[in-house]
């Protein structure tokens, strides 16, 4: 290599503590969780206490409802994270060890999954509370990029879930044995920081967007139009990483390098991409309906 950045040396564990016998380790996943989840709470009490954001300048949620719902929100990230990436990326594993699904320390957690877990946990509180479904679904999708930005920071302090190989000089030497494997390459292998565009495109960029849009440029009054943009945004984000993107190890073999999930004459799609065009399609629906509204 000629240009390399050396792995930054951070350990994926802040502290650990011993208990009875036991260790306990806060790492930095889990702090990106909780940061993520507190952060989008507090600003969604502060947007839903701005009633002349809202249709009819009233808010589409009390604060106590709020509060009532960060406990669905929680449930529906830590079951449909879970149980996305069980269904979507192992699901032969998991069917011939189904004990090994609940032990999610072990890490394996899927965005799409657990997006579509806040959603059905979301929608069942709206209709609980009577809460109009798409303004409270746009205030969620305005605080979910905070989320994002810390969880693939992580992501990256864990070394995981890394890129390609490339020759760029910002191009990135994992530690481990499977990130410098990289076929016949010499030397150190350097791999793209995915993680990190990732989170500047999926949570910066996207995050920054969407605050701007509901406080400068009354996107709230056209309800439906921050969730379409979101989920849209995501989705385009998430497809176009995914080209630089090392694609999960049970799709790669030796007709298929790539990783690719579906193809055709070497041409197709990683599984990521697969899940990403149905939240494109789906989010330029809610766009064009918020804008003829």
């Amino acid at each position: 290599m000629i240009a390399a950045i050396p792995f930054p040396d951070i350990s994926p564990e802040i502290f650990t503590i011993s208990l009875f016998g036991l260790d306990f380790s806060l790492r930095w996943y889990a702090l990106a969780y909780i940061v993520g989840i507190v952060l989008g709470w507090r600003l969604v009490l502060a947007t839903v206490s701005r009633p002349t954001l809202w249709p009819g300048d009233t808010s589409p949620m009390t604060r106590t409802q709020v509060d009532d719902l960060l406990t669905w929100v929680i449930l529906g990230i830590i079951l449909g994270g879970r149980l996305g990436f069980v269904l979507f990326y192992q699901p032969g594993y998991y069917l011939s060890n189904p004990g090994d699904i609940l032990k999610i320390w072990q890490g394996g957690m899927a965005f799409h999954g657990g997006f579509l877990g806040v959603l059905i946990a979301a929608t069942l509180y709206f209709r609980k509370e009577n809460i109009p479904w798409l303004s409270a679904a746009d205030v969620l999708a305005m605080v979910t990029p905070i989320g994002l930005l810390l969880g693939r920071i992580a992501n990256f302090i864990n070394a995981e879930l890394w890129g390609r190989p490339t020759d760029l000089p910002w191009g990135v030497i994992f530690p481990g044995a499977e990130a410098q494997n990289c076929g016949t390459l010499a030397g150190l292998c350097a791999r793209h920081p995915s993680q990190l565009y990732e989170a500047a495109l999926e949570g910066l960029i996207l995050g920054a967007l969407l605050i701007w849009l509901a406080y400068r440029r009354g996107a709230f009054k056209r309800p439906g139009l921050i969730l379409g943009l979101f989920v849209a945004g995501y989705g385009l984000g998430r497809f176009l990483v995914e080209f630089v993107r090392q694609p999960d190890a049970q799709f790669i073999s030796p007709g298929n390098p790539l990783g690719l999930a579906w193809q055709i004459g070497g041409y197709g799609l990683t599984m990521g991409q697969i899940l990403s065009l149905p939240m494109i399609a789906v989010g330029l629906y809610f766009v064009l309906r918020a804008r003829r509204a």
